[in-house]
């Protein structure tokens, strides 16, 4: 089988991935959810005009005058608004926050004025509308501020909730379950045998799914046989996982069964070994409306292509409306050999000049079980297939790697 081209693999993993479902929540559960639909104000804010400042309203006309005196006539505070209307040479003491009382259109702070009992003298002129906030100069009944698919972030809780929103609706979070497959896993902590290494990928790949909005299901390590793989298969089933990530067992060995375990279950393959590096025995399925992905088992790898594949797909069952990792231009910090057919994805730590001048360093070993270089790494430098030598200084395209 010919090695699939990267943006075929990806926009396979993506036919048909359309939002999920969408549910009501609480707006204190709502932080990193995704939209379902537009959100209108339900109210104007603020409703009335109000004052920005403590100080006295005045009517501008009658404290033009810096030498002006004014007869103070009652108080506003917050939430406490007063009933009469300021006539001619009058002022009320206002509070930040306080209704602008009629009649009143400026406000005088405080730290411009004198008082004597009720008798106000002022030592600067008013001008209209200063220290005034106006009637929904925030926002109005019926504007649409939050747009269905925009992933909400903690400013867009408090403004959610200044227009009036107890609860919102968004699109359910996709169920991602992650099975690990090998005889030589044990876990951290433990001491390893001869041949066993401790299994790492599943650490980094949870937190990117979580990071994502996705909920995790740990289906843990599963023996090198077509039974327990296939019951791991099974669980994830009834546990009504969206995506079931494999790691492991993707390649082409006697014991590497997860290609063979998912068709015994019924997956329909779309794809099995793409062209890039590092990555190439990566597959994907489908089994019933639950997508598989099937990473390899050496971390770099694993991780990589999570970042690339399972990213955008957790993004497009979430709701969002941005999927794509965006494409960033640097410059190369070091001379990079000819590519061969395969896109390479080189792990890179960023510089930044004063001059604002990005420079990716791709990291001189590349193996793909290093993670001690792909911890490090800020980006992932994308060498095209067949790309000819490049030299120090010149362009390149990258992706930025979570922080």
């Amino acid at each position: 089988m010919a090695l699939m081209p990267v943006a075929d693999a990806l926009a396979a993993i993506l036919a048909g991935a359309a939002p999920l479902p969408e549910e009501m929540i609480a707006l204190e559960a709502a932080w990193h959810r995704v939209l379902a639909r537009d959100v209108a104000a339900k109210r104007t804010q603020p409703p009335q005009a109000m004052s920005a400042m403590d100080g006295y309203a005045v009517r501008a006309a009658d404290a033009a005058d810096p030498s002006v005196q004014l007869k103070v006539i009652g108080e506003v505070a917050a939430g406490r608004p007063f009933e009469r209307k300021v006539g001619q040479g009058e002022a009320v003491r206002i509070f930040t926050g306080g209704v602008i009382p009629d009649g009143a259109d400026a406000v005088i702070i405080q730290e411009n004025t004198t008082i004597d009992g009720d008798s106000l003298t002022i030592t600067e002129a008013a001008v209209p509308g200063r220290h005034i906030r106006a009637a929904g100069v925030d926002f109005r009944e019926g504007d649409v501020l939050l747009t269905r698919g925009r992933r909400l972030a903690d400013r867009d809780l408090s403004l959610a909730a200044g227009m009036n929103y107890p609860e919102l609706a968004v699109h359910r979070r996709p169920k991602v379950a992650v099975l690990a497959t090998g005889d030589e896993l044990v876990m951290p902590g433990a001491s390893p045998g001869p041949g066993q290494i401790v299994y790492s990928n599943g650490y980094g790949l949870r937190a990117l799914a979580r990071a994502e909005g996705a909920e995790v299901i740990d289906l843990g390590i599963a023996a090198d046989t077509v039974a327990a793989t296939t019951q791991g298969i099974r669980r994830a089933r009834e546990a009504g996982a969206d995506i079931l990530l494999t790691v492991g067992g993707a390649s082409v060995g006697d014991h590497d069964l997860v290609k063979q375990s998912l068709e015994a279950e019924g997956v329909g393959m779309t794809f099995w070994r793409i062209a890039m590096r590092p990555g190439k025995p990566m597959m994907h399925g489908m089994l019933g409306a639950m997508r598989v992905i099937g990473l390899p088992g050496n971390p770099v790898s694993s991780y990589v292509c999570g970042f690339l594949f399972l990213v955008p797909l957790i993004r497009a069952l979430s709701g969002r409306d941005h999927i794509h990792h965006p494409r960033e231009s640097a410059l190369l910090g070091r001379d990079l050999a000819a590519n061969d057919q395969r896109e390479d994805y080189l792990r890179a730590r960023l510089e930044e000049h004063a001059d604002g001048t990005l420079i990716a360093m791709p990291v001189s070993h590349q193996d793909s079980s290093l993670l001690g270089n792909l911890a490090a790494a800020q980006a992932l430098v994308i060498r095209p297939p067949f790309a000819p030598a490049a030299t120090k200084g010149s362009s390149c395209e990258l992706l930025r790697l979570p922080e």
